[in-house]
């Protein structure tokens, strides 16, 4: 199998790779470019350990090939923070203590930040629940993830 040379653009930076064509996009971030915010959990999508966000939605990295997403933009937890400032949902995970192991607070801050960025106000404890719902917590922190999402859609 030949390499192909694609073009992504993961938080706002561009990068050049040759790639497998069957390279998932969870492999280039993590063995390519050392992004390791997005977490190899399952390897079949049921545990949202690599969700991150594609065109603002959350993904599932372990499940897509790189290739697919070469003109979308890409962002994971390593794009969330700005100039070395935590962004507020992050702030928001740690005061309410919402990160124990941290293996799943990846893709539950970037599913909770897309859900706060498409709606744009105030969340109720049920969106929360159910849009977190495809990221497995082994510490059981959820009701301490749904308060900071909450908090932090407060603060949008």
């Amino acid at each position: 199998m030949d390499k192909r040379k694609i073009y992504l653009n993961i938080n706002n930076d561009i990068y050049e790779l040759e790639i497998f064509p069957n390279e998932t996009l969870l492999d280039v971030l993590r063995n390519r470019l050392d992004l390791t915010g997005a977490k190899e959990g399952c390897d079949d999508g049921s545990c949202g350990a690599c969700t991150v966000l594609i065109d603002g939605l959350p993904m599932r990295a372990c499940l897509i090939l790189a290739v697919e997403v070469e003109h979308k933009k890409i962002r994971t937890i390593e794009g969330v923070a700005v100039d070395g400032k935590l962004h507020p949902i992050q702030e928001s995970f740690i005061r309410n203590h919402a990160i124990q192991c941290g293996f799943c607070s990846s893709g539950m801050i970037l599913t909770g930040l897309s859900l706060i960025e498409q709606k744009r106000s105030k969340l109720s404890r049920n969106e929360i629940r159910e849009a977190i719902s495809g990221n497995i917590c082994r510490c059981t922190g959820y009701i301490k993830i749904t308060d900071a999402i909450e908090e932090a859609s407060k603060l949008s």
